[in-house]
């Protein structure tokens, strides 16, 4: 896990609205969580007492403004659909969509069948990226170009990393696992917005992708690297905010106490209660 704990954080200045849609890929088993995820998907884990990961995620979404969250589920959809019907924030509008290659295919896949979601500009994560609602707002001020990634940065990246490569200032020049320390500018957090002409270009640029053989074993950000070689893509570092990712055991104990520890710092709005029948 990659978390980030620093100021506050208050709303950046110069904010903007950001897009009306966010699409979650929620869709994934996450089998590096066994047996937590035996029979619950990921975004169901709890972080705190009271919320999930999808629920912290949609209450900080639903703090920046969005009013539409699409969010791409397979494994155990059906408690996701059950959860939403009972539990999401005043005033957004979650809708699920359904994977069924969830067992044999990577988020690329997922992303790919998302593609009728991204008729105009989104916001797009990842079901395990947890963040602060300023981590968001921060990434949709400074989100000029076509396709914008909030990325951090921190003294060393281990192999698990989606390492980033930086050319002329925030312009990305590369993203991968496997980018060597010498290439490395930070890491992608898991969050990016889409600016028109961005939705369409992604939405092409999936349509080609999953046309190769090794598609389903692909990380959709394979296909944003792509997109970088083109000039499409530039970065908004988020360093000071916070945020965490779940990917392993390990890493939901250090969200749990880093999420406790900032909601001790600073228990404002940025995870507003859910709504509850």
């Amino acid at each position: 896990m990659r978390n980030g704990e620093g100021r506050n954080g208050g709303a950046a200045t110069g904010y903007t609205r950001p897009p009306r849609r966010a699409i979650i890929l929620s869709a994934g088993q996450a089998r590096r969580l066994l047996p937590l995820t035996e029979s619950v998907p990921k975004c169901l884990l709890p972080i705190d007492d009271e919320r999930t990961i999808l629920e912290l995620q949609l209450a900080a979404l639903a703090a920046c403004g969005l009013e539409q969250v699409i969010v791409m589920v397979g494994f155990g959809a059906e408690q996701v659909e059950a959860l939403l019907a009972t539990r999401q924030p005043d005033g957004l509008d979650v809708q699920t969509r359904y994977n069924p290659f969830f067992e044999t295919s990577n988020n690329l896949a997922t992303c790919w069948l998302a593609g009728a979601e991204m008729s105009e500009d989104f916001v797009l994560l990842n079901g395990d990226t947890l963040f602060e609602a300023p981590v968001l707002e921060r990434l949709v001020q400074d989100a000029s170009a076509p396709v914008t990634l909030a990325i951090d940065r921190k003294a060393a990246y281990d192999d698990d990393d989606m390492k980033v490569s930086l050319n002329r200032g925030r312009q990305l020049q590369a993203v991968g696992k496997t980018l060597i320390p010498e290439e490395t500018d930070g890491e992608s957090i898991g969050l990016m917005v889409f600016r028109t002409p961005g939705p369409d270009a992604f939405r092409a640029a999936l349509n080609r992708a999953i046309r190769h053989k090794a598609a389903l074993q692909r990380w959709y950000l394979s296909v944003i690297d792509t997109m970088a070689k083109s000039g499409l893509v530039s970065t908004s570092c988020i360093t000071g905010l916070w945020w965490a990712e779940v990917d392993t055991l390990d890493d939901l104990i250090q969200a749990r106490a880093s999420f406790s520890r900032r909601i001790k710092v600073n228990p404002r709005v940025d995870f507003p209660a859910l709504d509850q029948d």
